[in-house]
């Protein structure tokens, strides 16, 4: 039974409509076994033509399934398990920061520290909330988007999770659902409506966090910094 459910999971899996990220990482993939030598330049530049053209996960997968990269853990992520909502009590009930826009334009982005809670209003203006380059000292983060005949516009780096729930009005609610591959990547909750006007959130391709990059640079930096030590003390 449990065999059963695997094979429908991976049939299930190799139906999905690809993604540019999954693109990407098989065309990583070949050009690395064109570098090693596992393919000539012609095979290479056809099977890169072939998953340009691919439709869906299980078409991509028909470019490296004879080359080891395909047999790693790695090559496909599992889909993420991240809830819809904000764990129970994670998410203060006041705002650490907002921003509004009547008639003008608010924005928010660069190096800047992201708090839980953000409540963003556009009332015949619009709102920019960058969180490609901010700095995250929380897990989950609620971003409370409200648009009355304005826009608010999100964005976040492409190693978070990102999820929404909202709707809207003679107007538009979209937000990318978006699974991190990083276990303790934060969460971004996007929420609320739009009246004849727009919510978009989405990832800002080719922008990562930087904390969790810093994290392995500051991890690796200590082991080195004690091995330096213990020589030392030798």
């Amino acid at each position: 039974m449990d065999l059963q459910k695997q094979t429908g999971a991976r049939v299930a899996a190799a139906e999905l409509r690809a993604s540019d990220a999954d693109r990407d990482r098989i065309t990583d993939i070949l050009r690395d076994a064109l570098a090693e030598g596992r393919l000539t330049a012609e095979e290479h530049a056809e099977r890169v033509e072939g998953v340009l053209a691919a439709k869906t996960v299980g078409e991509l997968d028909v470019f490296i399934r004879d080359l080891p990269a395909a047999h790693k853990p790695s090559a496909y992520a599992p889909p993420s398990s991240v809830p819809h909502r904000p764990t129970p009590g994670a998410i203060p009930i006041d705002a650490d920061e907002r921003l509004l826009a009547v008639f003008s334009s608010s924005v928010r982005k660069g190096r800047w520290r992201a708090g839980r809670r953000i409540h963003a209003y556009a009332v015949f203006g619009s709102v920019e909330i960058d969180l490609s380059e901010a700095l995250f000292e929380h897990r989950q983060v609620m971003i409370r988007a409200v648009s009355l005949f304005g826009s608010v516009e999100i964005r976040v780096p492409e190693n978070v999770s990102l999820r929404g729930s909202g709707g809207g009005v003679l107007g538009s609610f979209e937000v990318d659902n978006l699974d991190s591959g990083e276990p303790d990547a934060p969460v971004v909750y996007v929420d609320g409506f739009a009246v004849l006007g727009s919510v978009e959130a989405k990832p800002r391709r080719g922008k990562v966090i930087a904390d969790l990059l810093g994290r392995v640079t500051d991890h690796v930096a200590r082991k080195v910094d004690g091995s330096l030590r213990k020589h030392l003390d030798r």
